[in-house]
């Protein structure tokens, strides 16, 4: 069996941050970073893993649509999967909102072309959206191996059950890092060391998590199969898949 590298990642303060699960016949090796841009990410992995096959889930909408009324698909089906958690997945702006300079102009657009105004909570992760949209939208051969993950899906597809607490209340940190635990020995090693390395304005406790739970749901769909949402995708006009991965467990 040759080498392959599954790898979680997750927004952070200081830009990205990454969980890297090596697996080869000789078991399975770890190690985390934070990376200012998405391309430094995707650099690293080239050159510390250019024996592995690579397989990277983002906690971050890619693929866009144009316009329209309608979200996209993979939205609204991934709130039906988690009902309860359902506000953690919100409406994603229209392209060329995506590329707007401000706040005020990105909400302009987005009325244009959808009828609606964006939220705050959106407009915070517009650069990370704009990061990985540039870079897929120029580099075609890594479109199947960033693949897009919500990570609240992974927590209750890893649990059987919807988590109670919001992943910022402490009640929610440790029941989360418990659902991790119990689907990888590992996952308490790589979260302590994780808390040491960086200090919370780089990276917060849930951003850890949050890949990690990327992570091995990479590693753990690639062995027993993914489950797509929606299952037939909708592509946009710049070639993009959109449509959400997850594994759940037999």
């Amino acid at each position: 069996m040759g080498k392959k590298v599954f790898v979680g990642v997750d927004g952070c303060r200081a830009g990205w941050f990454a969980v890297f699960l090596e697996e080869d016949e000789n078991g399975c090796k770890w190690e985390v970073a934070v990376f200012p841009e998405f391309s430094c990410l995707i650099n690293f992995l080239e050159n510390k893993y250019r024996e592995a096959d690579p397989l990277v889930l983002i906690d971050i909408p890619i693929g866009l649509k144009d316009g329209g009324s309608g979200e996209r698909l993979s939205d609204i089906e991934a709130r039906k999967i988690l009902k309860a958690r359902k506000s953690s997945i919100f409406p994603v702006p229209c392209r060329e909102a995506i590329y707007a300079e401000t706040y005020e102009e990105a909400c302009n657009i987005n009325e244009r072309l959808t009828g609606k105004r964006i939220s705050k909570q959106a407009w915070n992760i517009v650069p990370k959206i704009r990061d990985v949209d540039s870079f897929l939208v120029k580099n075609k051969n890594y479109r199947e191996k960033v693949r897009e993950v919500g990570p609240e899906i992974c927590f209750q597809s890893f649990s059987g059950f919807p988590v109670k607490h919001s992943k910022k209340e402490t009640e929610g940190f440790l029941e989360r890092r418990e659902v991790l635990k119990n689907a990888c020995k590992l996952a308490d090693e790589i979260v302590e060391y994780s808390l040491l390395k960086y200090r919370r304005k780089e990276l917060t406790k849930d951003d850890i998590l949050d890949a990690l739970a990327a992570a091995l749901t990479a590693k753990q769909g690639s062995k027993y199969g993914f489950v797509y949402v929606p299952g037939k995708p909708e592509i946009d006009s710049r070639g993009l898949k959109i449509q959400m991965i997850y594994f759940k467990p037999g």
